[in-house]
């Protein structure tokens, strides 16, 4: 039996996410992820104007008439949703938590996906892999792992996304769509993650949702302020009236946001970002839109 607070949480984020997916991502989600190809679907007569290319000489020659295979787009995508559960991602300081958002987010592309008859499956991460939910289809399981999303209670402090990428390179055995969504802050070897970035968006369509939260790159004059790294458990007091210290701080992360933008483009992967403090469904937008215009 749910809790009715777990309960209320998940038919809120149906509600809202079902509005979305029905309003803003009608449509957008069909045109920009394609299926695996084309599957043979039947053999009919020739009619004037059908490609000669498609002709099917063994039957043409047994019957005398020109006969066409026929080709339907097999259209069946299998989504994954990798979710960074570190303690990072339990932070937020304007509209919203990282890993809420994260929860939303996730509840979109899970819609998205069971309105387009897609599979989609779950995958928890930290240090290390925290737990794996095969894609299936169906409301039912869409609203598990919605209800997974917001419960779930992670035993791992740090995160290491290459340790989620290698098991999935290691489950997955035919490609798909998959979502890493994270805030990006475990250690920084960047060279590690870039070899497995690179592996893994070459067997599947691979796509970043990254979570920032404002205060991460900017901290406000307020005195002293005792930080702490939510992954690491290391405290720090920095005095936030010393100018210096809040530039050394913004130049920092702006140093490590500009190495994980280089590390996407030379993977040559897509990422959207969302942050608390605006709505994360006009970044979808925005990456729907630059999809459909790269097929053109």
């Amino acid at each position: 039996m749910l809790p009715h607070s777990l309960f209320d949480k998940i038919r809120r984020i149906e509600i809202v996410t079902s509005r979305l997916v029905t309003d803003v991502f009608a449509g957008q989600y069909h045109s920009v992820f394609k299926g695996r190809g084309i599957e043979f679907d039947e053999v009919r007569e020739y009619q004037p104007g059908d490609d000669t290319r498609l002709i099917d000489w063994n039957v043409t020659a047994r019957t005398g008439i020109p006969h066409i295979k026929k080709y339907v787009e097999e259209r069946e995508l299998t989504v994954m949703l990798m979710v960074d559960v570190s303690r990072s991602c339990h932070f937020g300081t304007v509209r919203d938590v990282k890993n809420r958002m994260a929860a939303e987010i996730a509840a979109v592309l899970a819609f998205s996906a069971i309105r387009n008859n897609d599979k989609i499956g779950l995958l928890f991460f930290s240090d290390t892999v925290e737990k794996y939910i095969p894609p299936r289809k169906g409301r039912g399981h869409v609203l598990r792992l919605i209800r997974e999303v917001l419960s779930y209670e992670p035993q791992g402090r740090g995160s290491r996304a290459e340790t989620a990428l290698e098991f999935l390179n290691k489950v997955l055995s035919r490609r798909a769509v998959c979502f890493l969504i994270s805030d990006f802050l475990g250690p920084a070897d960047a060279e590690g993650i870039r070899k497995v970035l690179t592996v893994t968006n070459r067997r599947h369509d691979l796509i970043a949702v990254t979570l920032n939260d404002p205060r991460e790159v900017d901290l406000p004059d307020c005195g002293l302020l005792e930080l702490e790294d939510a992954e690491a458990g290391i405290r720090r007091v920095v005095d936030t009236s010393d100018r210096k210290a809040r530039e050394s701080y913004a130049a920092r992360a702006r140093e490590r946001l500009a190495l994980r933008a280089r590390t996407f483009r030379a993977v040559g992967m897509d990422h959207i970002d969302a942050w608390t403090d605006r709505s994360f469904s006009d970044e979808l937008v925005r990456f729907f839109a630059m999809r459909r215009r790269r097929m053109r």
